[in-house]
């Protein structure tokens, strides 16, 4: 039998398709309707109109599905209100044309009306794809301003072109480069993500290291040490170290830099097939210019913003990737409006090569990669354009032969190039806390040697009748040792003090440092409990100078999709008509039950198979199979008909190619033989209930803009596609019209229970079913939907309802006025939606669950008992974000929600204001205005309520276990900086869920400080629909605001602003390529591996690092005190007791290798304890290691030490006949002994390597010093001999004992007092640890 549908596609009455065509390959030709209008022309695609022998009526089963299909004459009315919506479409274009035009003229004016982004569909009328609202005046400067960081200063117009500013709106003529940018020069394809050139390279770098104080002191000290006077040490020999420290350094951030210039010209010079000269010729991504038309092969990326033009599909459509931009691995959906394609074929008809021409006038650039908007001007025409309409740059194309579109953003302009923030110098929070400590200690240095050179000019005023026969200065020898007179004297004095104590600054420090660094990063490498078998991925430290930075984070900031889960959704429970249905099992568990042999035939008897297998429910099979229930079987069949037809999704064939590959292709219904069919989309959970239907025999083979195709146990039936009403977060729900091939119409419905459950009718005439029914069955389904909730899966409620004749009209013309119009389009789409989706029978609910990966529940756990605020940052859907909360553990059922959702700047600051008013408390625990100010809050904020959360109480035997419950629990008392985060004033624990939209205006300056106030005072944040450049945002509000520990951890391009902008980026090597793995500093296999590498790793690296930089203060400055003390008593002289070779070695032989070997393999607990225990984490945050508090306290330390060191041996040896050079060496060898036993005190877990490193440098002391005593040169010749003299006396021993006792006794006393009366939460689990060994 044949049927007719409603007219499908409008064209010029030009556009009749060409045989060949440089634009495309073998077209399917088309046959014209004729009509009355002469400008336009029905078309008809024969791959559209099927015959009878292909479609065949359902079986006996579905009669209520059969009928004749309707004719020609039953569709009268669609054609006629087709072609008024045609005339009226027309119209609309012309006005538009007119006052675009007019822009054009005024182009220095800006335009005030609010615009909605209008997307007709290219191929139907009847089929208008919806697209994303623009807030404000998309085509003016406020555009611009869509997704600004809330600091004003965002990359627009032409920043990065050589000519004049872009006017208000840019305007495109397609394939006319030269003309568009005639007046404008608009940016080159060229994009740059270096930090350095070849000429910036050196004074860029030397700017960056010299960030560290020490490196400043040090290049003074190099300076004065090149004045003769002052010469202490080697004029050459000076520079070594400095000069030495910063080539390493350099060379290894050249490296880096070289890294990325290499990639950059392997980018900018990729090739791209540009039209030219009548035809496409390859061209370099960094030649191609705005206006060009250029042609993209499949499987090929896209080089820079385009609009859509042509595609190789019929309809226009075109399948991306853009898991470069915002994460996601799944295919979205883009087209070319049928009047572009239709222009171009004509074009191309004529017998000279295609002259392309047109214009496109859009936005400025910005930020936006969720929105569009702008024009295409073809023939007259205005055919508006928006997010579907463009493609943009680091996009592939996927099943689509190839896709022709207009370059309208290129280079630094692109969105994805407006989206990276830049490569970051990152520093470790320790290193700058060792630049103040360096500065205080500078200021020291500067005292001791103000001291030494006033010292000098009072010793000489005081003796200056005496110098004429003190040797050294002797002025009646002619000045022969250069006297310089008093204030001389002084002045040098003081410089050759800076040259002589100048490790008071531990220059070797930061090489130690970076070997340390470098030692521990091996380690967290090779740890086999962060290695991920699957994906043979081990722990990647790609920057090795935050190590310690691990050990202090605050705040974790994480996206979603492919971080947090694994983007697979699993179909588990269904409830439909009142019953609830879950999986069985496995399949195989399934046909091995009794029920084998339906489960057998029913799965296995199709000729369409979804790619992805899904649990099958006998019970559900068996309501399929029996026909003569249909009181089931009928809701059933709707319920599987609306999860088949209600979704964006798009199937695609999958066949084994001649090389054994898996090839994918768009499905068709006239394909013959068994095929498997995947699903792409944008959504995974709509994938999901796609495959779910296709395996219980609802399978959905074809989609075109205006039609489906569904394969109904065996059967095709074709489905009308009359209007969808897609996903928006104010209905919360998506809609589709369908009309059946019985001429019936349906508007099939799912959305959110909360929106859903207000649009079901209780009558039984719209239930369809009896009056005895409708309370079971509703009572039934609410029953379902809150198990499915505790359950934690994401839930939909599915109706569904019938229209008549005249409703279908009514709602035709809401429809076509809503999609004809510009401004105001989402609200009049909102009130179509809402016209038909009432009244809606209660099909049944869905369970699907988000498949998270392995640990992290867990994961999240540990992080929030650290005391670590975890907020999940998404571009994801705002119920997805808040249900994958709960199956994390982010969200639990005892907290409050505060939903932020605002549109406007005004209407966003005033729930901010509302939920500061009602929730948070200040300080002082008191909340912040009065009761009514905070019962007034409650119609502008969002929020749910839920049961309280059961808490087991421990049980406390002891002390001790007493401290270790306080620690694995003291996370929920933790402040945040400014406002308590524990509770609300009704005692709830706040989680904060927020909005991109909202964001562009809360980021905002005026409105930064009232979300940083609310968010630091909830537990929990949730950011959804947030753009790249966002998530950014966010992270630097915290960082400026709050100064704490910031790590931020993705998986996709769309992470990589966020990554570079936090403390510490961590990349997840996953399935969304490699860009957030390449900006990282460290990069895991799986998000559960945070949990080691922070607890653990982030916690042993901080406290090592810390105790190593505070050694090395103690070990530098009580050398220098000890000196210092001795020029006290020598007429303030910088010539030491201590030889010149024991001074540069001090630093290098006689005490580096102990403090680095600590530093590396020391620890205060085992990974056990440290995972057990997570609040031991917060020693970190809380600086238990390193304060400023602990720094004076070692300087005091170190004041008293180098008094003990000094005057021992002082006055033991005062009265004797002891030269200096023998109480030189003792100095040396007790200063080296005491530091070493300092070092061995602080231990905590000794090793051999410990033992030999530390014990081992006293004996290298030794044996250097007795080896320098030999020497015979001129100038050791002095101190020949000295160790073997004073050695030999029990004095020499003794005093070196003294020395270690009473230097050691006042910390030994200050330890034990700590760890009886006030032990720390980290020294009590090292006492659980010791009493368990």
């Amino acid at each position: 039998m044949s049927f007719s549908r409603s007219p499908l596609l409008l064209s010029p009455a030009s556009s009749v398709p060409s045989p060949r065509s440089p634009f495309s390959e073998k077209e399917p030709e088309s046959r014209a309707v004729a009509t009355s209008n002469e400008d336009i022309r029905i078309l008809f695609s024969p791959d559209l109109v099927t015959s009878s022998d292909y479609f065949r009526s359902p079986s006996n089963e579905f009669q209520s599905l059969s009928g004749a299909i309707p004719s020609v004459e039953q569709n009268t009315t669609s054609q006629l209100f087709l072609d008024t919506h045609a005339s009226y479409t027309h119209s609309e274009a012309h006005t538009l044309s007119t006052q675009v035009s007019q822009g054009e003229r005024n182009s220095k004016k800006v335009s005030s009306t609010d615009l909605s982004v209008v997307q007709l569909s290219s191929a139907s009328l009847n089929a208008v794809r919806p697209s994303l609202r623009v807030k404000s005046s998309a085509i003016d400067q406020s555009g611009s301003h869509e997704l600004a960081l809330g600091s004003g200063d965002f990359l627009s117009g032409s920043r990065y072109g050589s000519g004049h500013k872009d006017p208000q709106n840019r305007i495109v003529y397609i394939n006319n480069p030269g003309k568009t940018n005639e007046r404008y020069e608009y940016s080159g394809n060229m994009v740059q993500t270096s930090k350095y050139t070849f000429y910036s390279f050196v004074p860029k770098n030397l700017f960056e290291q010299f960030h560290r104080i020490a490196y400043i002191y040090f290049l003074l000290v190099l300076c004065l040490n090149q004045i003769p006077q002052l010469a202490v040490f080697g004029r050459f020999a000076s520079l070594f170290p400095l000069v030495f420290v910063l080539f390493v350094t350099a060379l290894k951030d050249g490296y880096e830099d070289w890294r990325r210039h290499r990639s950059d010209k392997k980018e900018n010079n990729r090739s791209a097939l540009a039209f030219v000269n009548g035809r496409f010729e390859p061209k370099r991504w960094k030649d191609v210019m705005v206006g060009e038309v250029l042609k993209v092969q499949a499987d090929e990326t896209i080089p820079c913003d385009i609009v859509l033009l042509r595609t190789s599909d019929p309809n226009g459509v075109a399948y991306v990737q853009t898991m470069n931009l915002d994460g996601e691995s799944n295919l979205k959906t883009r087209y070319a409006h049928f009047e572009t394609a239709a222009h171009i074929e004509a074009e191309d008809r004529r017998l000279e090569q295609s002259s392309i021409s047109g214009k496109v006038i859009c936005e400025k650039p910005n930020r936006n990669i969720y929105g569009f908007t702008g024009y295409a001007e073809i023939d007259g025409h205005q055919l508006p354009l928006g997010p579907t309409n463009i493609v943009l740059r680091g996009c592939e194309l996927k099943n689509t032969t190839w896709a022709i579109g207009v370059a309208v953003y290129t280079g630094q302009e692109t969105k994805v190039m407006l989206n990276s923030a830049g490569a970051q110098s990152k520093r470790s929070l320790l290193e700058q806390k060792m630049n103040r400590e360096t500065l205080w200690m500078s200021l020291f240095l500067l005292v001791c040697c103000f001291i030494s050179g006033i010292g000098m000019g009072l010793w000489l005023k005081r003796h200056e009748h005496e110098l004429d026969v003190i040797p050294y200065y002797g002025q009646k020898y002619e000045n022969q040792y250069k006297y310089y007179g008093k204030v001389g004297e002084s002045i040098f004095a003081f410089l050759s003090s800076l040259i002589s104590f100048q490790i008071m600054i531990p220059i070797s420090l930061y090489i130690s440092i970076e070997l340390v660094r470098l030692v521990q990063s091996y380690f967290m490498i090779r740890d086999v409990e962060m290695y991920h078998i699957e994906t043979n991925n081990r722990l990647q430290c790609r920057a090795l100078n935050i190590n310690e930075d691990l050990g202090q984070v605050k705040y974790v900031f994480s996206d979603k999709t492919g971080t947090l889960t694994e983007n697979k959704m699993e179909f588990k429970c269904a409830s439909i008509f009142g019953e609830n249905y879950e999986d069985g099992g496995d399949l195989e568990d399934c046909i091995a039950s009794p029920d084998r042999k339906l489960v057998t035939e029913f799965s296995c008897g199709f000729k369409w198979k979804p790619k992805v297998r899904v649990k099958l429910d006998p019970s559900l099979v068996r309501v399929l199979q029996d026909s003569k229930n249909i009181l089931q079987r009928t809701p059933v069949h709707n319920y599987l008909l609306t999860l088949a037809a209600c979704n964006t999704v798009v199937p695609t064939k999958v066949e084994l190619s001649s090389s054994g590959n898996l090839e994918m292709e768009v499905a068709i219904a006239a394909d013959e033989g068994v095929s498997l069919i995947e699903y792409q989309g944008e959504s995974p959970d709509e994938q999901a209930l796609v495959s779910v239907a296709a395996s219980y025999g609802y399978t959905l083979i074809e989609r075109t803009s205006n039609h489906i195709v569904l394969n109904v146990l065996g059967e095709n039936i074709l489905f009308d596609v009359l209007g969808t009403h897609e996903f928006d977060s104010n209905r919360k729900c998506m809609s589709v019209v369908l009309r059946c091939p019985d001429g019936k119409i349906k508007v099939l419905v799912k959305g959110a229970d909360s929106a859903m459950l207000r649009k079901v009718s209780l009558s039984a005439g719209s239930m369809h079913f009896g009056e005895e029914h409708k309370d079971r069955v509703f009572s039934s389904t609410q029953m379902h939907l809150e198990m499915y909730s505790t359950k934690g899966l994401r839930t939909l409620v599915v109706g569904f309802r019938e229209l008549n004749a005249t409703e279908l009209v009514d709602w035709q013309q809401l429809y076509a006025k809503a999609n004809a119009s510009v401004s105001g389009r989402a609200t009049l789409l909102h009130e179509a939606a809402q016209y038909i989706e009432k009244d809606l029978a209660l099909l049944g609910v869905t369970g699907i669950e988000d498949k998270l990966q392995v640990g992290v529940p867990e994961t999240i756990s540990g992080l929030k008992d650290a005391g670590i605020k975890v907020w999940m940052l998404t571009g994801d859907k705002q119920e997805t974000a808040i249900s994958i909360g709960f199956s994390c553990d982010l969200l639990t059922h005892g907290m409050k929600q505060v939903i932020i959702n605002a549109s406007d700047k005004q209407q966003c600051r005033d729930m901010i204001k509302a939920a500061k008013e009602a929730y948070v408390l200040d300080k002082r625990g008191r909340n912040q205005t009065s009761h009514s100010g905070a019962g007034a809050s409650h119609s502008a904020i969002d929020e749910q309520r839920n049961g309280p959360k059961s808490v087991n109480e421990p049980s406390l035997t002891s002390r001790l276990m007493d401290f270790l419950q306080k620690i694995k629990h003291s996370c929920s008392s933790v402040a945040t900086s400014s406002i308590e985060s524990v509770t609300s004033q009704q005692g709830h624990i706040l989680a904060l869920i927020i909005d991109g939209n909202a964001l562009v205006h809360a980021l905002e300056n005026d409105l930064e400080e009232e979300l940083f106030d609310l968010a630091t005072a909830c537990h929990v944040v949730i950011c959804c629909r947030v753009a790249p450049l966002q998530k950014a945002g966010i992270v630097s509000l915290v960082k400026r605001k709050s100064k704490d520990m910031t790590l931020a951890i993705g998986d996709g391009a769309n992470d990589v602003s966020m990554i570079q902008m936090a403390d510490v980026g961590v990349g997840i090597s996953g399935q969304e390529g490699r860009q957030a793995v390449l900006a990282s500093d460290f990069a895991m296999g799986q998000f559960r591996f945070l949990r080691r590498l922070l607890l653990v790793h982030g916690h042993l690296n901080y406290r090592r690092l810390s105790y190593m930089v505070l050694y090395n203060f103690y070990r530098n400055s009580v050398f220098v005190l000890l000196l210092f003390w001795y020029t006290l008593y020598t007429a303030f002289s910088t010539s030491p007791a201590i030889t010149q070779w024991s001074l540069v070695l001090y630093s290098i032989i006689y005490t580096s290798v102990p403090t680095i070997v600590v530093g590396i393999m020391d620890r205060n607990l085992s990974p056990q304890t440290l995972l057990k225990y997570p609040g031991l984490y917060m020693s970190g945050q809380q600086n238990e290691s390193y304060n400023r508090p602990l720094f004076w306290l070692t300087m005091l330390d170190t004041l008293w030490q180098s008094l003990v060191l000094f005057y021992v041996p002082y006055f033991t040896f005062i009265h004797s006949t002891v030269d200096i050079w023998s109480v030189g060496s003792l100095w040396t060898i007790a200063v080296v002994v005491l530091v070493n036993f300092h070092l061995a005190m602080d231990v905590e877990h000794y090793t051999w390597i410990i033992h030999l490193a530390i014990w081992g440098s006293i004996v290298a002391t030794y044996i250097c010093i007795i080896v320098l005593d030999l020497l015979t040169d001129d100038e050791s010749l002095v101190h020949y001999g000295t160790i073997f003299h004073i050695a030999a006396t029990a004095t020499y021993w003794l005093d070196i004992l003294f020395i270690i006792v009473l230097a050691l006794l006042p910390r030994f006393i200050v330890k034990v007092v700590k760890l009886k009366f006030k032990p720390a939460d980290v020294d009590i689990a090292r006492e659980e640890e010791i009493l368990k060994h």
